[in-house]
């Protein structure tokens, strides 16, 4: 079958987007292929479609789980087999799961790099008919990558268990230094390298200073109407700014990783379908997700590097329409990026420190532990050791990434609850109970199946949908087991951690200090490089972007925020000054600041300096309801 042919079927398009179909021959033709395909390039077709034409099963090596179970849903929806290998599976589950991918007529089995290493993966990979080997995300096999992996150094062991199969890497964003150690960290043998432009021409880029953000907000939203996307920095900006919005009269909704599957797959359809115009969303919001006619993306804090910005900002414009992404700032930001992202970062002796405090919270012996699970609570365990939290945190992090310990993050899943009563029997009890009434209906009508068998309960969804304080909810619960209405395990914790080497102490951390040092250089690069973009103001937004991940141009954009300002000021001084614009306005009505930067093409910069200005010369003067009027 021809890769039009496949397109076609499953996709429903009659053409590949630009080197889409240049990538798909290379990997037909055996090349180990690299792909730097920016945000919206279309990178899981370059793979999927090759897949599908050969026969036997692609195996695609990914750190992302919400991706890999996207991408798997995506593709079981076209009627095509795929599997993915999560964590939390158990062994019974991950054994069954890979003798499906040998002998079901799997296409697709995604992988985390983790599973990759456990030898149950790689004794059933060899019984395998894999005719293509991905690397997504492929930035992470580089120490210089954003989002380094160590365990990415050791994907050249399925090329060794199938060296004949060719492999292709895939990444939106990398550097020139990365892509070579892509290359070589791979063994890739002449490779085929394809690597489309980071410009995108239909984007206006934008960093515009404010002293009120969300009026600056409300303002953009207004002269840029349609699809939109609002990034902040924390879950409750996301509900915060959302009832903002939803006060102004927007219509807005808000996404974050604290709401259930259910509220996510309706929200994402509320906005996706044009329900909602405006989703207000914590930066993990957008990954897989394909609409194209986004507006406007607005980041109402600053980004954590220009790789996390460029990708974020790339969800706009996918249609090719003109688009908007926008950054707002004020001094404190700065402080505030530098606070967040670099005062928090461990040093190689904190990450000794904790590790070692952590193997005696569980009381692991020297030499011992590996293998071992824990029930983790995250808060006790900094206050037994008198720990700064966001500083243990990401400690964990590391010691996560670098596979020391494996931790697992339930969100509240832990509780298990079943009715072991009848209906009869319970109806009875609530007739002399009735300040249960309202916890016990809310769990029958949340949990279909509570009555026969153990069941997962949110407890955070059981409190919201009660109206219950949590010390409540707990409580009660408790009655009902100690009147064996229920059987109730609570988890006292969120976490768990799996030790994945035996405790040797420093022994154990020594090998990864050099990883760790060098990732905290590149985040105060990244940080640097972050300040760098929004503090110059006399080059072009659009060149300095490319600039970083070294392409040169010379030609500006003539739309984004420097290019705009010095547009207007060349039309100052050609036509009309704006404070004979002021003045004209200001001789029908008084107006605030506000309502002046709405009649107004202009920054809020050059306004401000304006009004200033016509202060100081005694031509306006400010009321005292704060509005300018004429002297």
């Amino acid at each position: 079958m021809h890769p039009i042919e496949v397109l076609e079927r499953y996709w429903n398009h009659t053409a590949f987007r630009p080197l889409q179909e240049e990538i798909i021959t290379s990997v037909l033709n055996q090349e180990d292929t690299f792909a730097l395909l920016p945000t919206g390039g279309g990178k899981s077709i370059c793979f999927q479609i090759p897949a599908l034409i050969r026969d036997g099963i692609c195996i695609v090596i990914s750190p992302l789980i919400a991706l890999m179970k996207d991408q798997v849903s995506t593709l079981k929806q076209k009627g095509i087999k795929a599997i993915a290998l999560t964590s939390g599976m158990s062994y019974s589950d991950l054994d069954t799961q890979l003798d499906n991918c040998i002998y079901g007529n799997y296409k697709f089995l995604y992988l985390s790099p983790e599973r990759l290493q456990q030898p149950i993966v790689q004794e059933r990979l060899q019984q395998m008919k894999v005719n293509l080997i991905v690397v997504d995300e492929a930035h992470c096999i580089s120490q210089w990558g954003n989002d380094f992996r160590p365990a990415y150094k050791n994907i050249n062991l399925l090329r060794k268990i199938h060296p004949t199969v060719n492999c292709i890497a895939l990444t939106a964003t990398a550097k020139h230094n990365v892509v070579d150690d892509i290359i070589e960290n791979l063994d890739f043998i002449s490779p085929k390298v394809f690597k489309a432009s980071f410009e995108r021409k239909n984007i206006a880029y934008s960093v515009i200073h404010t002293d009120d953000k969300l009026f600056q907000l409300q303002h953009i939203l207004n002269t840029h109407k349609g699809a939109s996307i609002v990034y902040v920095r924390n879950r409750k900006a996301t509900i915060d700014i959302h009832n903002f919005l939803s006060a102004k009269g927007f219509s807005s909704t808000f996404y974050h990783g604290g709401i259930t599957n259910k509220e996510k797959q309706e929200r994402l359809y509320q906005w996706t379908n044009g329900q909602k115009e405006i989703i207000v969303a914590t930066t993990a919001f957008g990954m897989g997700i394909d609409k194209a006619n986004v507006k406007t993306v607005i980041h109402f804090n600053l980004p954590e590097s220009l790789e996390s910005y460029y990708q974020e900002a790339g969800r706009a414009g996918r249609d090719g329409e003109l688009a908007h992404a926008i950054i707002l700032k004020q001094y404190i930001d700065e402080d505030n990026l530098r606070s967040q992202f670099l005062s928090t970062l461990p040093s190689v002796d904190y990450v000794k420190k904790v590790y070692i405090k952590l193997c005696n919270y569980f009381q692991i012996a020297y030499g011992e532990g590996e293998g071992s699970t824990h029930q983790f609570d995250f808060k006790s365990f900094c206050s037994t050791y008198k720990l700064n939290p966001s500083i243990t945190y990401n400690t964990l992090l590391i010691l996560d990434r670098n596979s020391v310990i494996a931790l697992t993050q339930h969100f509240n899943f832990r509780t298990k609850i079943q009715f072991i009563t009848t209906n009869n029997v319970l109806f009875q009890y609530l007739e002399t109970h009735l300040e249960l009434n309202t916890l016990v209906k809310v769990l029958l009508r949340t949990y279909g199946g509570i009555f026969d068998y153990e069941t997962k309960v949110n407890l955070s969804l059981v409190i919201q949908k009660s109206n219950l304080s949590e010390k409540q909810v707990i409580s009660q619960l408790e009655q009902l087991q100690k009147d064996e209405v229920i059987s109730l395990q609570i988890a006292n914790t969120d976490s768990e951690i799996t030790f994945l080497k035996p405790r040797e102490d420093d022994i154990t951390i020594n090998p990864i200090s050099k990883i760790i040092e060098q990732q905290h250089l590149l985040k105060h690069q990244q940080v640097d490089a972050v300040l760098n973009y929004i503090k110059n103001d006399s080059v072009c937004k659009n060149r300095q972007l490319l600039a970083y991940f070294g392409e040169k141009s010379t030609k500006s954009c003539g739309q984004c925020s420097v290019c705009l300002d010095k547009t207007t000021k060349i039309s100052i001084n050609k036509k009309a000054d704006i404070s004979n614009q002021i003045l004209e306005i200001l001789q029908r009505e008084d107006l605030s600041s506000r309502q002046l930067l709405n009649a107004l093409h202009c920054s809020e910069k050059v306004l401000l300096d304006n009004l200033s200005e016509l202060i100081e010369i005694k031509k306006i003067k400010l009321t005292h309801i704060n509005t300018y009027t004429l002297t």
